[in-house]
């Protein structure tokens, strides 16, 4: 099982409505059978490995290259069990844009509608915002998440599914999280990640940048003064690294061959009277974890590039710059990729898909009824 991230470009078509609409049909036989056939924690295991979601999307027609995989796939699987969640014990929230914001709503409409416990509906929230905020704060490899998922089961177990848009390199890229998976939230949430393109992120949630986050806990904790006057002092110390010095801001160039190329704040300006009061928000609450740090309110990635450059060139503690990353057509893809979408090939699987999922229901209900039947018999 390979849970993690899936880099691909992106994409600024739309899904066409005869399409999605075999895609809807489709991906909810897809559904039923797996579920059916190995349980619903298995499908939404499946569901977290990026290679199989790949798959899938390729079943379902929709370029395997494309950033619209993810979200059209997660769009039709949502719409295609809408009005069987409940038989199916599985629920999908979220979605792009705006509808990523609905996402603890969705949560909590569907925990109390199957009557889950209020802490168990809680955690699922808190599982949601948290994975989002690790995937833009901690792992700062360029990408903006504008599309989340969370799906979820009876159980409480969990698969989150978010997208992140770079609009430098015109590429998207897509992080699975899977609740089993998930030992600790800053540390190596990601147990494997699928991509095409790499970088060099500023990696937090690296067993590598343990002590970073630590420093950055301590600062925080400490007087902020002292934070500040580390700062000022980096500034005044970093002649050779300054490319030109405002009041209030520090700007660092890019330096090839030597080991600031690649440093997370190259050409960053900080506002040092902002980054003050968020530091100072931050101290009066004391976070005791690198998690509680960085959930708090108002710190973001610049608070978190801030506090990592003074974690290195002050106290020596150099994060993890290594991309956590590593890297299948049934029916045709949307842009003809590998060839045209064959509507009546996809109408036969539909169909096929859809009669074996009957005939599996039939059987079920007549070795149901002949259990009952002998059972009845036995009692007699």
């Amino acid at each position: 099982m390979r849970t993690g991230i899936a880099t691909i470009p992106l994409d600024s078509g739309h899904c066409p409505p005869w399409l999605f609409n075999r895609m809807k049909r489709l991906a909810r036989s897809i559904v039923i059978a797996i579920i059916e056939e190995f349980g619903v924690e298995v499908f939404l295991e499946r569901l977290s490995d990026p290679v199989w979601f790949q798959s899938l999307g390729c079943v379902l027609s929709f370029d395997y290259n494309s950033s619209g995989l993810t979200t059209t796939t997660l769009a039709a699987l949502k719409e295609g069990i809408r009005g069987i969640e409940k038989d199916l014990k599985i629920f999908v929230c979220g979605g792009k844009g705006k509808t990523s914001l609905k996402t603890p709503d969705q949560i909590k409409q569907w925990g109390e509608a199957i009557g889950l416990d209020q802490k168990m509906i809680e955690s699922l929230i808190y599982a949601s915002k948290i994975s989002a905020k690790i995937d833009n704060s901690a792992l700062q490899d360029g990408y903006t998440l504008y599309h989340h998922n969370l799906i979820f089961v009876n159980s409480g177990k969990w698969a989150v599914i978010q997208q992140g848009m770079n609009d430098e390199n015109a590429t998207a890229r897509r992080y699975h999280w899977f609740s089993d998976k998930v030992k600790d939230f800053v540390e190596e949430p990601h147990s494997g990640i699928a991509t095409q393109k790499r970088v060099k992120p500023l990696n937090l949630i690296a067993k590598k940048s343990k002590e970073t986050r630590e420093i950055c806990v301590e600062m925080v904790r400490e007087e902020p003064k002292t934070f500040f006057k580390d700062f000022v002092l980096l500034q005044k110390h970093s002649s050779a690294l300054i490319k030109k010095q405002q009041i209030g801001q520090l700007t660092l160039i890019s330096l090839k061959d030597v080991e600031f190329h690649w440093h997370p704040v190259l050409k960053e300006k900080f506002d040092l009277k902002r980054l003050k009061a968020t530091i100072e928000a931050a101290h009066f609450l004391k976070p005791k974890t690198f998690e509680e740090l960085i959930r708090t309110k108002g710190i973001g990635p610049k608070t978190i590039r801030a506090l990592t450059l003074v974690a290195e060139l002050i106290y020596g503690k150099k994060p993890s710059y290594e991309d956590p990353a590593r890297f299948s057509f049934a029916h045709g893809g949307k842009d003809a990729t590998p060839y045209p979408v064959s509507r009546s090939t996809y109408d036969e699987t539909i169909e096929i898909m859809e009669k074996a999922i009957q005939k599996a229901q039939i059987s079920l209900r007549e070795k149901e009824s002949a259990r009952k039947r002998l059972l009845d018999a036995v009692s007699l």
